[in-house]
């Protein structure tokens, strides 16, 4: 399955008990920032796919980007610059 946002988005995975992925939430929103969130407790397979992008680690948030880069845990500054680039 294919999770790479379209242009101007991004695919968070998360979990609903993640803090960090609360606020980065709520910054997005804030922000006006596309995002699809997918819960990888509920999504067969995206735990195994967070995993291989943060180097075994099944850490949260992990965002992806549509030129098909990840970043974990970012800012929401972060995520803004890097869809602008």
């Amino acid at each position: 399955m294919d999770f790479t946002p379209e242009s101007g988005t991004i695919t968070m995975f998360s979990t609903t008990w993640c803090g960090y992925c609360n606020r980065l939430k709520k910054q997005l929103d804030a922000q006006g920032i596309g995002y699809t969130e997918i819960n990888i407790e509920e999504v067969d397979g995206t735990a195994e796919l967070v995993e291989q992008l943060n180097g075994g680690n099944r850490t949260v948030p992990t965002v992806l980007f549509p030129d098909g880069s990840a970043a974990t845990n970012p800012s929401a500054a972060e995520v803004k610059s890097r869809l602008a680039a």
